[in-house]
């Protein structure tokens, strides 16, 4: 827990100077010669890695998604994620060594704000169902894998989390951000855990087709 909240004053303190940035940056003078508003339109694929924690245990996270992106202001889309956190729990299996696998997918939802600045703060929300089961920590490759000597069960996960958008070009977007999972109960194992809640904090990069608020209609003013 103290990790996570380490990583939460990193990611608010670069909310901070996010916000001074984006204010230098609109200060420049510009001539407008064309007040049509243009609604824009994008797609994108972003790849994710995320650092963070269930029942107080290191655990990692790989994030895929797909989203459509309204008027740079709100993301709807497909998102799913996998996670292998080191239970090390005994009294599951012969090894004693046992860690929780996982994942969960499900629809992605993202509002967008200050989003005609290059830096953008947004707040995700994943919302799906997936499946998590304990794996031998000790698997080598000379062990045979037979998936019936391992029980899974079903879990309803809601991530909501806190982002900052890092516009680099039309074509590209990073993210930086912290994020909590809420699951609901499953019951694998008595000498196991029952949820999946924990902190995780991350980054990622987007590739597909942004508008970074230029307006092409809009143009340095000459200087006197």
């Amino acid at each position: 827990m103290k990790k996570s909240i380490k990583l939460l004053l990193i990611i608010f303190l670069l909310i901070n100077i996010s916000f001074a940035y984006s204010q230098e940056d609109s200060n420049g003078d510009y001539l407008e010669f064309n007040d049509r508003k243009n609604i824009v339109h994008g797609v994108y694929l972003g790849f994710s890695a995320s650092y963070g924690e269930i029942d107080g245990e290191d655990t990692g996270l790989i994030g895929l998604k797909l989203a459509y992106v309204a008027n740079r202001k709100f993301e709807v889309g497909f998102g799913m994620k996998g996670f292998y956190s080191q239970q090390n729990l005994p009294g599951i299996s012969i090894s004693n060594d046992e860690d929780l696998i996982g994942g969960y997918a499900g629809m992605h939802l993202e509002p967008i704000f200050f989003s005609k600045s290059r830096i953008n703060l947004s707040f995700p929300l994943l919302v799906g169902f997936g499946g998590v089961g304990y794996i031998d920590g000790q698997f080598s490759d000379d062990d045979e894998f037979n998936e019936d000597d391992y029980d899974w069960d079903a879990v309803f996960v809601a991530e909501p989390g806190i982002n900052l958008l890092f516009n680099v070009s039309r074509f590209l977007q990073l993210e930086a951000g912290v994020k909590y999972r809420f699951s609901s109960k499953f019951n694998i194992h008595p000498n196991g855990i029952d949820r999946i809640n924990g902190f995780s904090a991350g980054i990622g990069v987007k590739v597909g087709v942004f508008n970074l608020g230029r307006n092409r209609y809009k143009k340095k003013a000459p200087k006197e």
